[in-house]
């Protein structure tokens, strides 16, 4: 057919807001935390970012704020979804105007930071938005970097730009040990997720990054409480308690994670899927460009390499992610039939997302999936055979109700 004037329908979308009423500042190709960012410094009443996350681009979708602190969730969600079904829309006449947000936003990252030595860090921003800003930062900064997939491009040439999956950090990791680089980081899509690469290419997950940052913070916030989601390692919550810093465990979900890390403004909080949220020196939203800056800052004050700075934390065995296919129909209901199965075995049985098995040596997950027809398991425990012993009951336990 007839190639498009319009084709991403931004004159469209335009034209509806300005009929509306609504005073739009728009910031063209951001991140999703510039657009945070961006939504605090104009002082703006809601914000919305146009993206799939680390999705694949077929997944774009809209990121809404109406305070600035954290996203819609749950019943504002569907609160816009009434609007929309009956066409409850204002009349007015508002103005679009572009602005950039890129300078105070480049200030604001790179003023908060100190570096006592240079620290050489392979970047990898997996062709996805941090490609426009990400070098710009490191630029000004007291680092020797290496960018690697730093050309902003949405059908994610290289490869999916998801950090938090180890397959997904293979250039990452390749690049590092090339390079006899310090560290490697990894940025999803949209920026607000990172994942690491020490300088021996091994993955370090986003639980971790909360130990070894923790370990060198809890000295310096009045506040020593970490909020983190049920997926994370229990060897997290034992350093935490051997700190003096108090765990709460929290539900899976940014909106949810980030909403109550702000309500209870912990200084340092996090989920396993990359989202990490500093409140101490930082306004506390999530962005991954600054999340690996605290890593390499910290680095910079030590005479350790990354990989040592676990040594002394308990060591656990987990599976990755499991994801098994169910329907929405019937997920919620499952869980729940688990739920009354650990209980019954008279297990420690934590309810506060799905069903969470806690054993002194290891820990059971199922859980019903935010985003699609699954369910969510994990595994953990501190042996290789205990880990499969609590796996098969579980699972074999699982797929008898998903049978019935």
């Amino acid at each position: 057919g007839k190639a498009s004037k319009d084709p991403d329908g931004w004159e469209e979308h335009k034209q509806t807001m300005i009929d509306a009423g609504i005073e739009v500042l728009n910031l063209g190709l951001v991140t999703t935390p510039m657009c945070y960012f961006a939504a605090n410094y104009f002082k703006v009443d809601a914000s919305m970012m146009i993206t799939a996350s680390h999705n694949p681009k077929e997944y774009n979708g809209f990121k809404f704020s109406y305070n600035g602190i954290h996203n819609a969730y749950g019943k504002s969600v569907k609160e816009i979804y009434d609007i929309i079904e009956n066409n409850k829309y204002k009349r007015g006449t508002g103005k679009v105007t572009n602005v950039s947000i890129e300078e105070p936003y480049i200030d604001l990252i790179t003023n908060n930071l100190s570096f006592a030595k240079r620290i050489k860090v392979v970047y990898d921003p997996g062709n996805g938005t941090t490609s426009i800003i990400a070098d710009k930062i490191f630029a000004k900064l007291n680092i020797e970097a290496i960018p690697i997939c730093n050309i902003s491009d949405g059908n994610f040439p290289n490869h999916h730009p998801d950090p938090c999956v180890y397959e997904n950090l293979t250039m990452l990791k390749e690049k590092v040990l090339e390079t006899h680089a310090d560290l490697g980081v990894g940025y999803d899509g949209d920026g607000d997720r990172i994942g690491f690469i020490d300088e021996q290419g091994n993955m370090i997950e986003t639980d971790k990054f909360l130990i070894i940052m923790w370990k060198y913070l809890y000295n310096k916030v009045s506040k020593k409480e970490c909020l983190f989601d049920v997926k994370c390692t229990k060897a997290l919550e034992d350093e935490l308690l051997k700190l003096g810093v108090k765990p709460i465990e929290y539900r899976t979900g940014n909106s949810y994670t980030r909403a109550a890390s702000a309500e209870g403004d912990y200084p340092l909080s996090g989920e396993l899927s990359g989202h990490v949220y500093f409140r101490d020196k930082f306004p506390g939203y999530d962005d991954g460009i600054y999340a690996g800056m605290r890593l390499i800052e910290l680095l910079s004050h030590l005479n350790k390499p990354l990989s040592s700075l676990l040594d002394d934390v308990n060591k656990y065995y987990s599976t990755e992610e499991i994801k098994v296919k169910v329907t929405d129909e019937t997920k919620f209901k499952i869980v729940e039939s688990m739920v009354n199965y650990s209980k019954n075995k008279g297990y420690n049985t934590v309810t506060i997302d799905g069903m969470k098995a806690k054993f002194d040596d290891g820990f059971a997950l199922i859980r019903a999936s935010n985003t699609g027809p699954n369910l969510t398991l994990r595994f953990e425990a501190k042996t290789k055979e205990r880990l499969a012993s609590i796996q098969k009951e579980f699972t074999e336990e699982l797929n008898r109700h998903i049978l019935n």
